[in-house]
């Protein structure tokens, strides 16, 4: 999976802000705003990647459980799915 094309993810005031860009603006009608971990997956999602990789990066990353961090990925992927923001084959 890969976050789709005409996202960018900007820090504004110390916040993670997901900024349309190129045809993306006229569509997108909402604002995302990430934490650090969100972040720190938005960046694992440039690339093809699976769930497994991003789980492995978040607990090399992050000192949290195992059950924890799957937990977080599989809702932040539910999240960006449900958003229609993750490219789809």
């Amino acid at each position: 999976m890969k976050l789709k094309d005409g996202f960018l993810l900007k820090e504004i005031a110390g916040s993670w802000v997901v900024v349309p860009v190129g045809e993306q603006v006229v569509d997108f009608q909402m604002m995302i705003t990430l934490n650090e971990t969100g972040a720190f997956l938005w960046e694992k999602l440039k690339t093809e990647t699976t769930k497994e990789e991003l789980l492995d990066a978040l607990l090399s990353e992050y000192d949290v459980e195992k059950s924890v961090a799957e937990t977080d990925v599989d809702e932040f992927l539910k999240i960006l799915s449900e958003k229609e923001l993750l490219e789809t084959e």
